[in-house]
């Protein structure tokens, strides 16, 4: 069976964490996937907005991400999947989050050719203060914006 080659690519991002923290430093990883669950992520089914990584046993996770499989029973769609990241990057991670007291955040899960991968950022929570910031400074642009288009 071929599979087709022009496929379009898939980007899923997660809205919650440029809002819930200050990111840092990013990183691609592989995520180890099941057939029908590669297949939901292709289609676009995936919710990160929820999910975190977290290091174990020198080895990356990421938890409580959303893949639903469609027709599957017994399946539990917020399991545990493991992310593939050398070992340089995951020492230099965890060196990270010791020293500066940072999580890591999923940032999106996208497509690269035949190959499913996952964007992770070492990210800084936001206090309640900073996010009412930002939402202010969006709206002041949106505002000015407005008002730059009904003036042309």
């Amino acid at each position: 069976m071929k599979t087709n080659s022009k496929a379009k690519p898939v980007r899923l991002f997660n809205k919650r964490a440029k809002f819930n923290y200050e990111l840092g430093k990013k990183y691609e990883a592989g995520i180890v996937l099941s057939g029908g669950e590669a297949k939901s992520v292709r289609t676009g089914h995936c919710d990160l907005s929820r999910s975190y990584v977290k290091i174990m046993n020198n080895e990356a996770y990421l938890i409580n991400a959303n893949i639903p499989v469609a027709g599957a029973l017994n399946y539990d769609s917020t399991r545990t999947r493991k992310l593939l990241l050398h070992r340089s990057e995951i020492s230099d991670i965890e060196t990270n989050l010791k020293q500066k007291k940072l999580t890591i955040v999923p940032i999106s899960v996208y497509t690269k050719g035949r190959l499913i991968k996952a964007e992770i950022a070492l990210g800084k929570p936001k206090k309640t203060f900073e996010k009412k910031a930002s939402i202010k400074q969006k709206d002041i642009k949106r505002d000015i914006e407005r008002e730059a288009r009904v003036k042309e």
